[in-house]
């Protein structure tokens, strides 16, 4: 976006008006005193940034720590992640769920290492496989420094309240709205620090039900606050119903082994991916006690899940003995993972018994 002809005041038809230099200066203040220490901020190796950004998709920041450093220490190179072969890459990233950010990640990487090096213009970085225009902006701001400005749900939430956004967040038209009013605030000078700036004050200040208002650097810009009605935004779509399901899985042990199968390449749901057996895979095997249970949410749907010991005569054909040692080198879904924590749990408990 060319900012060259930007407005010294944004203004509209029922009177909000705001004066971009004044709030890029007061945005900016705030974040240089309050930005949280977070491993990828300071780093502008788009490989870093890049990866960062991917992780913290649909991710808190809190979660995404402990796997951004992992991640790094295993891939440090874009032309290591190239390399990999893909159950590394998946073994690395199990956990964080959305397995398909890790596939496209990877995808692109190879893009990248055949390329010689990282793409530094928006269109290009946009093309890369599993980048939207959200990721692409906020690459090509904080590592480039170009002038993009980002539009994540935190973003969005803090231009809503800004500008008491009438309409749905999730259609175009709003949409279309908000990203104006974002491309005209955008510090031309300092993009980058601008974009994480509006993140950060999505993530602690604006936030989705206990906005802090009182400590907001902007709340002197902002209508939602002066009408009283910040918890009335942003207006969202009506939430479809929720529905319960309620899952047993077993863990079969034969010495320092565990029984899983492994779910086909071109599965819809977690490709590659490796499970603990439950009822309907394995309607021969003997089930005893239950050891412990917890619940996994998939986007409407919560499981309940209750894991049990069980025993088996004999391991049926697409079924493996797979070792508890390496465990941490495939890749094991969220709720495999959960469930076989209960292994370490009861070693733990027996050992202080």
């Amino acid at each position: 976006m060319n900012h060259s002809s930007t407005p010294d005041t944004l203004s509209r038809a029922d009177g909000w008006r705001i004066e971009p230099r004044s709030f890029r200066r007061a945005l900016l203040r705030w974040y240089d005193s309050h930005k949280r220490d977070l491993p990828w901020r300071g780093s502008r190796d788009p490989f870093r940034v890049w990866v960062s950004e991917i992780m913290l998709q649909q991710t808190r920041a809190a979660a995404v720590i402990p796997y951004y450093e992992r991640f790094l220490a295993r891939f440090p190179k874009v032309d290591a992640l190239a390399a990999a072969p893909e159950h590394d890459v998946l073994a690395a990233w199990a956990g964080l769920g959305y397995y398909s950010r890790a596939r496209n990640l990877q995808r692109a990487a190879r893009e990248i290492s055949a390329l010689g090096s990282f793409p530094r213009d928006y269109a290009s970085i946009r093309n890369l496989p599993g980048i939207g225009d959200y990721t692409a902006a906020a690459v090509a701001s904080i590592a480039f420094d170009l002038p993009y400005a980002v539009l994540d749900g935190n973003v969005i939430r803090v231009l809503s309240r800004l500008t008491a956004e009438p309409g749905n967040v999730r259609q175009s038209k709003a949409r279309s709205r908000l990203r104006t009013v974002a491309e005209h605030l955008l510090d031309p000078k300092r993009p980058g620090d601008f974009n994480q700036a509006m993140m950060e004050l999505g993530a602690t200040v604006c936030l989705p039900k206990r906005p802090q208002c009182r400590t907001c650097p902007v709340v002197h810009a902002c209508v939602a606050f002066a009408l009283g009605k910040q918890a009335e935004f942003p207006i969202l779509p009506t939430r479809a119903a929720s529905s319960r399901v309620e899952r047993r899985l077993l863990l079969i042990e034969r010495g320092h082994e565990v029984l899983v199968w492994q779910r086909l390449s071109d599965s819809r749901r977690l490709a590659g991916f490796w499970e603990l057996p439950g009822p309907d895979e394995l309607p021969e095997a003997a089930i005893g006690e239950r050891i412990g249970g917890f619940r996994h949410t998939i986007v409407n749907t919560t499981y309940q899940i209750d894991v049990h010991r069980a025993s088996i005569s004999e391991a049926p054909r697409g079924f493996c003995w797979l070792s508890r040692a390496k465990l941490d080198e495939v890749p094991l879904s969220t709720t495999a993972r959960k469930a076989l924590s209960y292994l370490l749990r009861n070693r733990i408990e027996s050992a202080h018994a």
